[in-house]
């Protein structure tokens, strides 16, 4: 099961700007929770970190973890934008799964954040 503990962060090296930072993971996997077979996407995680960012291999870490889950694209999307919102605390983030055709049909699911005003 993912688990946000396995996040690390690394001071932001410019807090004084806003600048994007995007990773993509163009093999994620999970499973289908009523069939249990494996779904194939790509996450697109987009942020303007504030204070910290993520260590990307503590990010692969965590996207492998949801290998072995049943979990629907809906749910696995705001898991991952929640968790890293969570540790993070960013400025701005933009979470994007896009999903390998399965009976015809594929499926792009989108979840944002953006940090309140002060």
């Amino acid at each position: 099961m993912s688990d946000k503990t396995i996040l690390e962060t690394f001071p932001n090296p410019a807090t004084d700007r806003d600048y994007v930072i995007e990773h993509v993971s163009p093999e994620f996997t999970s499973m289908c929770p009523k069939t249990g077979q494996p779904d194939f996407g790509e996450v697109r995680v987009s942020y303007v970190a504030d204070e910290v960012c993520v260590e990307l291999k503590s990010l692969k870490f965590y996207f492998n973890a949801f290998r072995n889950e049943g979990i629907f694209y809906e749910a696995v999307t705001n898991r991952i934008l929640d968790d890293l919102v969570a540790v993070l605390s960013p400025r701005k983030m933009e979470v994007v799964t896009q999903w390998k055709p399965r009976g015809g049909l594929s499926s792009v699911i989108t979840a944002s954040y953006e940090k309140p005003s002060a």
